[in-house]
């Protein structure tokens, strides 16, 4: 059958319930059609009938077959990508091979729609198919007010491969934050456990030990007295919000983050920019997964970030230290 998709599980996705899965990507796809589709064996994950309530697992295949709903974001008729925003993701393409493509996020831009989103990086992605056959597949997220590398696979083998070294902790990532404060030591780990709370659009995470184990290497680059700090962090597990919620339960939040930090996460006599969230997913080291060795992508500073290095003096040389020494 011709219109029979095949979607790869990606890393953000992993854990989900499959019909959880099918009703961020097919809201209009009402309960007894997918209850009907399984039953029949019309959906299949890695080629084997299931149920509505199994847990997905990163790079897993789900055979989808043609859905006839209102949903105008399925693969086939999606809206034609608004010029602005195509031309947009094209001057942030940062890597480009046969397999993947980078792009460097700009904060603001959402990796996935919502009940409230209905501009996001996931709808634009035709975008960047060039003369691929497939369309761009996320394999990864990035928190919509978190800019940086972001790693797009280009055919359905690449996106297994790439959510299962995401999902395996094989890929290492290194962000870049400025705090409010400094750390009580100058390198360190933290290693607290998070649980995830509120509604739909309402997603936050919180300390609690009945949480998932979330483990944070971190090691201040640079300061700005004892106001704000510069820190490299790379995190060891991949819980929603991670790094957000660590900064602030160590007395040190993200500054601009007023979800985790609340007043604390702001300092008076700023500019304006000092409201953003001042994170950014600065570098990410994929391992040899294609034959091509070691890949190295780097992001720089965005805009908003880039003007409290330059008011504070923070030397962007501080950090040219390779990633294996400070690892």
């Amino acid at each position: 059958m011709s219109d029979v998709q095949r979607k790869i599980v990606s890393d953000a996705e992993k854990d989900q319930r499959l019909d959880r899965w099918f009703k961020n990507r097919y809201p209009d796809l009402p309960r007894s059609a997918l209850q009907k589709l399984l039953r029949t064996g019309q959906v299949r994950v890695d080629g084997k009938r299931t149920k509505a309530g199994l847990r997905l697992k990163a790079g897993q295949e789900i055979r989808v077959p043609p859905i006839k709903t209102k949903l105008s974001m399925k693969e086939g008729i999606q809206r034609p990508v608004d010029e602005a925003d195509a031309q947009l993701l094209r001057e942030r393409m940062i890597h480009i091979d046969d397999n993947l493509i980078a792009i460097d996020k700009p904060a603001g831009l959402a990796v996935q729609g919502g009940s409230n989103t209905s501009r996001h990086l996931d709808g634009m992605l035709d975008a960047l198919r060039f003369d691929a056959e497939e369309r761009p597949k996320l394999v990864h997220r990035l928190d919509k007010d978190t800019s940086g590398v972001m790693v797009l696979a280009r055919n359905s083998r690449a996106a297994r491969e790439l959510s299962r070294a995401f999902s395996s902790r094989d890929v290492r990532k290194v962000y870049w934050a400025l705090v409010v404060g400094v750390p009580n030591l100058d390198k360190g780990r933290i290693d607290l456990p998070l649980i995830k709370g509120g509604g739909s659009g309402r997603e936050r995470v919180s300390v609690d030990n009945n949480g998932k184990r979330a483990v944070t290497d971190f090691q201040i680059v640079n300061r700005a007295g004892s106001r704000l700090s510069w820190l490299a962090m790379w995190p060891r597990t991949g819980r929603t919000h991670q790094l957000r919620a660590h900064c602030a339960a160590i007395g040190t939040p993200i500054l601009g983050d007023g979800k985790y930090g609340g007043k604390a996460a702001f300092i008076e006599g700023l500019p304006p920019v000092g409201r953003q969230l001042q994170l950014l997913a600065h570098e990410v080291v994929l391992p040899d997964l294609f034959g091509q060795g070691v890949v190295r992508i780097v992001a720089a500073l965005p805009p908003h970030m880039n003007e409290l290095w330059q008011m504070f003096g923070l030397e962007l040389e501080v950090a040219t230290r390779s990633l294996a020494e400070i690892n």
